[in-house]
């Protein structure tokens, strides 16, 4: 569980970054969820955009994906949403400690 602290730090790094994914009107399909999963091994944190069209608003995303992927919600912001989830390959992001 992250702390206001380690979740300020995080919003910091993801203020800097694009998102990598889009999630529009075609949902959650194991095949996205195993690209999320992939992708936060390989960075950690991570943000995502929701289009308009999509079924889910950004918040629902967010938690769907954050619950499937046991990754940590860093943000949700509009249409944009961010995660963090400790690699299971190699530790990327050093967080301040509790």
């Amino acid at each position: 569980m992250l702390t206001g602290k380690q979740r300020s730090y995080l919003k910091k790094l993801s203020n800097k970054m694009s998102p990598i994914f889009q999630v529009g009107k075609g949902g959650m399909t194991e095949n996205v969820l195993k690209q999320f999963n992939d992708a936060l091994d390989a960075r950690e944190l991570i943000k995502t955009s929701v289009l308009k069209n999509s079924l889910l608003n950004a918040k629902e995303a967010c938690e769907l994906i954050a619950d499937k992927t046991g990754a940590e919600i860093v943000s949700v912001i509009g249409n944009k949403f961010v995660l963090y989830r400790v690699s299971r390959i190699k530790k990327v992001i050093a967080i301040p400690k509790k």
